[in-house]
């Protein structure tokens, strides 16, 4: 009789946290762990998902969102964790925390599937919002500005909503952080592809503690699984090459 599979695809999700701790530490030699061993484990993995955050986008991150917009408010607020905020005014929207940065937002007009229209604002820089005169204008907002600070990330649009544009939406598509590490039964917050690097990242980060003569074989191991996640994480879009027509001595 023939084996059969097993008709799953939830390594990734049932993977849990202590798992991780410990296929990590049999990469370096070590069993048998201690609680402060399983805690400095813990501490090292939050920190390699913030070192992450430093090598470009992870698109299984990115999220979308809508900001209601309100007359004569020009900046909106998203704080680090859930219930930063201490006024609901300044908050868009509430629910949304952890944002690591705006990519791209839109005007849009219209909530229904027949009367929605979306118009692509420009994102500046501090510069270019510095340099404008009257920041408080009121119009329909074409720019926006984002500031990327310690505790909150805040979006700031330009000309400030009017009170046509109070009745509006600003469309955004956010990235989002690597959730925290909390409990060692937890799922792990990120896609299939990347639980390798994951693996072999949290024995590079454990050598440098425990077995320094094995940092610079891990390092190589992670680094190159860590690429390959990153290059299959892309978004792949056709492209088209059209040569360029050159005519001589004309």
């Amino acid at each position: 009789m023939a084996n059969t599979t097993s008709g799953t695809v939830t390594f990734d999700k049932t993977f849990s946290v202590d798992e991780v701790i410990e296929e990590a530490y049999e990469r370096i030699g070590i069993q048998d762990l201690t609680g402060f061993q399983l805690k400095s484990a813990r501490r090292s993995l939050n920190i390699m998902f913030q070192e992450w955050g430093n090598r470009g986008l992870q698109y299984w991150e990115v999220a979308e969102t809508n900001i209601d917009l309100i007359e004569g408010q020009a900046e909106y607020t998203f704080y680090r964790a859930s219930g930063d905020g201490t006024s609901s005014v300044t908050v868009a929207p509430a629910d949304v925390y952890g944002v690591a940065d705006v990519l791209e937002a839109t005007y849009r007009t219209g909530r229904t599937a027949t009367s929605q229209s979306d118009t692509a604002l420009t994102k500046i820089n501090r510069s270019t919002y510095s340099s404008i005169a009257n920041k408080l204008t009121k119009g329909t907002p074409t720019q926006y500005f984002v500031q990327r600070l310690i505790d909150k990330t805040t979006v700031t649009f330009y000309p400030t909503p009017d009170s046509t544009a109070a009745s509006k939406d600003a469309h955004i598509y956010y990235v989002k952080r690597i959730q925290d590490v909390d409990d060692y039964t937890d799922a792990n917050d990120v896609p299939y592809r990347f639980v390798p690097c994951m693996v072999s990242g949290l024995a590079f980060y454990l050598s440098q503690k425990n077995k320094p003569e094995l940092t610079q074989q891990t390092k190589l191991l992670y680094e190159d699984e860590l690429n390959r996640a990153l290059v299959e994480d892309g978004s792949s879009t056709s492209t088209y090459i059209t040569p360029q027509s050159y005519y001589p001595n004309v």
